[in-house]
């Protein structure tokens, strides 16, 4: 009699917490559309996805979400779930289950819903991916001008070729990597239990052990030959991605291989956005008389920068269209060329004497 007590006073404590609310779950008013549930189940499933979120309690999270979805899309179930709730929908799922009969009426059906009974659990969205891969890519300043084409090997993992004939059907396989299954705790009391195991591949799909048809696993190594472009004027940190060339796995969808612009400093040069930098030393005398001088740019090709002014101490000269390519095929960026004036170290007294002179002629008493 006191166990009886006990259990019908933890039933009544669970009954007020484990009562779900579709709605409330995927964040949607009663009453909202198909369009409004689907919005509602992207961003609610993309939040709490295992494969990105690994904070405790989001697998659950996930397969609350994913049920959520399952009834709601489903516009008979949503009936029966609006209309009697999710005890309605649990006796429903079970007749569907036992045939229509067989199955309705007593305390272990009344708990059972409660605690994984009538097909719940995680949804198989198709979703489900291995990761990402970066990889950095070390380009010259030079390469980045120009533009260039670069071959490289990548190696990656590949399912075995015969994969499919080494799995099996298993119902507690909710999707990949989690197996959820119902125990019983105590007479008429089920739960429903989520676990990690890798070798649920899919829903309700598992990897044999052992399997001749792929004596060496799930998957083996592979190397493919890609084609990097790198475009002219990329920036460093740009991305170049090829889509589902990461890792192959059971039951995701390859992930995309990313190589991150990396650039190596110039010796010369250094950028900022579409724009160049660069110095050059000139002595006094060409600082107040004039210069010409030819540079080599960052491809090797000469240009020359004519200045007939005086030219003060870091002084700067803007050179159009002496910069980088512009990403969008328009034109350049600038170059700025910073002046840098030498002055001697000592001066003899006739050069002194003769400075004075030529700058008195210029209408200054002193320098």
């Amino acid at each position: 009699m006191r166990l009886l007590q006990a259990l019908l006073q933890i039933f009544a404590l669970m009954c007020i917490t484990v009562t779900a609310d579709f709605y409330k779950i995927l964040g949607v008013k009663r009453g909202a559309s198909q369009k409004e549930i689907k919005k509602g189940y992207r961003q609610m499933s993309l939040k709490f996805h295992p494969d990105k979120n690994k904070e405790e309690g989001a697998a659950q999270k996930f397969s609350e979400i994913a049920r959520a979805y399952e009834v709601l899309s489903d516009e008979s179930l949503k009936e029966i779930f609006d209309q009697r709730g999710e005890e309605g929908l649990k006796q429903h799922e079970q007749n569907q289950q036992h045939g229509g009969g067989g199955g309705g009426g007593g305390f272990d059906d009344m708990f059972s819903q409660f605690f994984g009974g009538g097909g719940g659990g995680r949804r198989d969205t198709g979703d489900a991916r291995t990761d990402d891969v970066e990889v950095p890519l070390r380009v010259s300043l030079k390469q980045l001008y120009e533009g260039v084409v670069l071959d490289v090997h990548y190696v990656r993992e590949v399912l075995c070729v015969n994969w499919e004939e080494c799995t099996r059907s298993n119902p507690e396989c909710s999707g990949p990597g989690v197996k959820v299954f119902r125990q019983q705790i105590a007479p008429g009391f089920v739960q429903q239990v989520q676990q990690n195991d890798d070798r649920c591949i899919s829903r309700g799909k598992m990897w044999k052990s052992n399997c001749k048809a792929c004596a060496s696993g799930k998957t083996s190594t592979e190397k493919i030959d890609l084609s990097i472009d790198v475009t002219k004027g990329m920036r460093n940190n740009e991305r170049i991605t090829f889509e589902g060339v990461a890792d192959e796995k059971p039951g995701h969808k390859a992930g995309d291989l990313h190589f991150i612009i990396q650039e190596i400093p110039g010796k010369n040069f250094h950028r900022e956005n579409d724009n160049l930098y660069t110095t050059a030393d000139i002595p006094l005398v060409e600082a107040l008389t004039g210069v010409s001088r030819q540079f080599a740019h960052v491809n090797g090709e000469t240009f020359t920068v004519t200045v007939d002014d005086v030219i003060e101490c870091d002084d700067v000269k803007r050179i159009k269209g002496k910069g980088m390519p512009r990403r969008n095929g328009q034109g350049y960026g600038d170059l700025f060329l910073t002046f840098e004036v030498d002055f001697p170290d000592k001066l003899t007294v006739e050069q002194k004497a003769e400075i004075k002179k030529i700058l008195s002629n210029n209408g200054h008493d002193e320098l």
